[in-house]
Formats: C-alpha cells, structure tokens, sequence
C-alpha cells in the first residue's frame, strides 16, 4: 500500500518551469484572437505523506500547519446569516486565493481548475478561440492593426487600420484595448457584429469566431533583412525559430531584426533554444536562490545566425523570458538593443498541483543574466534608447524600427 502512495505521489509532483506572462501595455495579442497575452492529474493524498517522502523524489516539502480556525469561524457565521446561497467551491477557492495572495509577490499566485487550464493552454501555444486580429489605439480610435493570416478575420474582409466603429452595435468611442476585447473575444462557433470604418465607407461585417491559428513566430526577409518577431516563448517557439533561421542562411540575409517588443515571455527553455541561434555553448541564465546557483542554462552548439549582424527590439512590455534571451545577446555582444528599458521580470516561479486540478504558481528563485545581472533590478537598458510615441502609432510610423535599421548600417 506504502508503495502504492509513494508512486501516486511521484506522479502527483511533476513539475514544469516557466516565466510569468504579462500582457502588453500598448497593443494586446489576445485569444479572439488578439493575444500578449499558455493539467496536472492531482490525487488526493495527505500532506504528512508528500512532506515525507518528497525530498526522495527532489521537491520541496512542509509539514508544518497554519491555524484556519479563524478562517472556519469565518465561514460558520457567513453560512448561518448570509441572505442566499453560498457556492462552497467559489468559498475554497477564494481562501486559498487570498492566502497566497497575503505573500505580497505579484508572481506568487493561486490559481483555479479553469485558471490554470486556461494559463497552461496559453504557454503550449493555445490561445483559444476569436476573430484573429491584433487591435490597438490610433487616433483615439479602436483600430485594427493586423489580420492573423488563415483566421476569421481575413476571411470575413477585415482589413489593417479598419476602424472599429461598433461592437455588437455599441460604440467603441471612449474604449480602452482591454473593453474593446472584452466585448469582441467570445466561444467558437458564436458570432460578433463589427461595424467598421474604411476610408470613407462604413460597413458591418458578422464574424463567427474560431479557434485561432496564431504562431509564436514570425517570420520573413525584407529588402535582404531577416524579420524575426516572437510574440511568446511556447512549445513551439524553439523549432519555429530554427526553421527560420535555416531560411535566412539559404537566403544569405545580410542582417537580421530580432523583434522582442511586447513579447510577455513563456518558457525558458524556448528563449535558451532562441538564444543558442546566435549563441555556441555559452551561458544563457543562471539561477539563484540567494547566493547560491540552483541551474545554469546553456546553449547547444548550432549557432546558425553567430556571424549575422542583429538589432534586437525591445520595449517596457518586453518581459521574462523575452529579457533573459535580450539580456544575454547583449552581455556576449552579438547583437545591439534598441527601443525603452524593458520590463523587469527576473524571478523564476514553479508550477505545482493542487486538489481538484488547481495550481500553485510560486517565485522559488531568481533569473541572472550571463553577466551577472538580475533582471529584476532595472530590466534591461537598450543600447540605443528610443521611444514609440502615440503620435508615431497614430502617423503608422515605427522609428525603433527605423533604429534599427540604421544600426545595421541599412
């Protein structure tokens, strides 16, 4: 029976690392789909057991207790004087919310069944259903900045800088990004009304939603530049970018443009495979708890771009993961950073089960460039500091890019 538990519980702890997700501040990848901004099988078995025989198998145990009775009488009186009904999953869940929350660390969090579902789709590259356009604010306009190819909204007719006039017949005058995807995102199969602004023309297109077609990278060759924009470090980013890099060598591109802007980040192991693109067997990150190095994460030895001159974009929603593979091209040297100061994210947070497919997402250490910078302190400073201004968006003009061209001597 020991040995029963014992296996159950090996199961019970796999784990996966990550880099917490932020959503971009200026224009959102979000899943109708205009997105930044990826369970466990979990038995039910007592804490004592997992604190005993967890170090065996390499994770971290407690089993000590903390008194809820607070929390219980808490509950006693809310259920015998609340006037309706109490949702007990809804009750569990908040407790356990609001103790993790009570740890004051914004990447430290509880997360629900439906939550951690959600989130775990979202890093494999499943950004669930939606229209397949990018949208942000031109003019004070809700506007459309890019159609996802083969998505819904191609196929309707929706076009770049459509004006988003209506949404299901409301007006979108006064509308953040993040109320104009509220209203717009939706399940498959069900239907959204845009009226839109063309020119001078006003039309109404009927969208049905889908699941989106959305890659995490893009890629294309322009005038003898390689155009390489990360939108997130997924599963799929790590092969994705070597096809791409294979592509530019057979083309003999004679720079490349890293576009790292708005990127929230994803898995670390993805932005090592991006890293070791320009990289040969080098140190990308380390991790430290403390003082003390838990892993050093290094390159493999197929540098396809290390003799290619690079730019690498990078703005304040530039985060994470997208900041290890920055901070580590820059501390090598093989490639110059251009755009705002990025986002500051270098803490490492660790997946863990819960009860009922719930997931704890808690900071167990720190990220720590190869140069011994943590990216927390500051994020990372460009080494051509330029801005992209409203008034820059609104003129459809993007002169970090244009930076980076002149950089590159273009």
């Amino acid at each position: 029976m020991i040995k029963e538990k014992i296996k159950a519980v090996k199961h019970h702890i796999v784990k996966h690392r990550h880099i917490k997700k932020h959503l971009s501040t200026g224009i959102w990848f979000v899943a109708i789909a205009f997105v930044g901004a990826l369970g466990y099988v979990a038995g039910v078995y007592h804490y004592q057991i997992e604190a005993a025989i967890g170090p065996v198998f390499g994770y971290n145990a407690h089993s000590g207790e903390i008194d809820l009775s607070s929390v219980q009488q808490t509950y006693n009186k809310l259920a015998a004087n609340y006037d309706g009904k109490l949702d007990i999953t809804k009750l569990t869940q908040g407790a356990n919310r609001g103790l993790v929350d009570a740890v004051g660390d914004t990447y430290t969090m509880y997360m629900s069944p439906q939550e951690a579902g959600e989130y775990n789709d979202t890093l494999a590259g499943n950004i669930g259903a939606g229209i397949g356009a990018e949208v942000g604010i031109r003019n004070n306009k809700i506007t459309i900045f890019r159609t996802l190819a083969d998505n819904a909204a191609v196929k309707a007719g929706i076009m770049a800088n459509d004006i988003v006039l209506e949404v299901n017949d409301q007006s979108t005058e006064g509308w953040t990004v993040v109320q104009a995807v509220g209203q717009i995102k939706g399940e498959a199969g069900t239907t959204v009304k845009l009226t839109i602004l063309r020119g001078s023309e006003t039309r109404d297109y009927t969208i049905t939603r889908q699941i989106i077609n959305n890659p995490s990278v893009e890629s294309s060759i322009v005038n003898g530049i390689g155009m390489l924009k990360i939108i997130r470090f997924d599963t799929e980013t790590g092969s994705l970018v070597r096809l791409a890099a294979q592509d530019y060598k057979k083309q003999n591109v004679k720079a490349v443009i890293l576009d790292l802007r708005n990127n929230g980040g994803g898995y670390v192991n993805a932005a090592t495979d991006v890293a070791g693109l320009w990289l040969d067997g080098k140190v990308v990150v380390t991790q430290r708890s403390g003082s003390v190095v838990k892993d050093t994460l290094r390159t493999g030895n197929n540098a396809l771009l290390a003799d290619i001159p690079t730019v690498v974009l990078v703005n304040s929603s530039t985060a994470s993961a997208s900041e290890i593979v920055a901070g580590a091209l820059q501390d090598y040297d093989v490639a110059k950073l251009v755009g705002d100061n990025t986002f500051g994210k270098g803490s490492v947070q660790e997946l863990l089960p819960l009860l009922d497919g719930a997931e704890l997402k808690v900071t167990i250490a720190k990220w720590y460039t190869p140069n011994g910078k943590n990216i927390s302190d500051g994020g990372i400073a460009p080494d051509v500091i330029i801005s992209l201004t409203q008034a820059d968006i609104d003129g459809n003009i993007d002169p970090q890019l244009n930076a980076a061209k002149t950089q590159l001597g273009l």
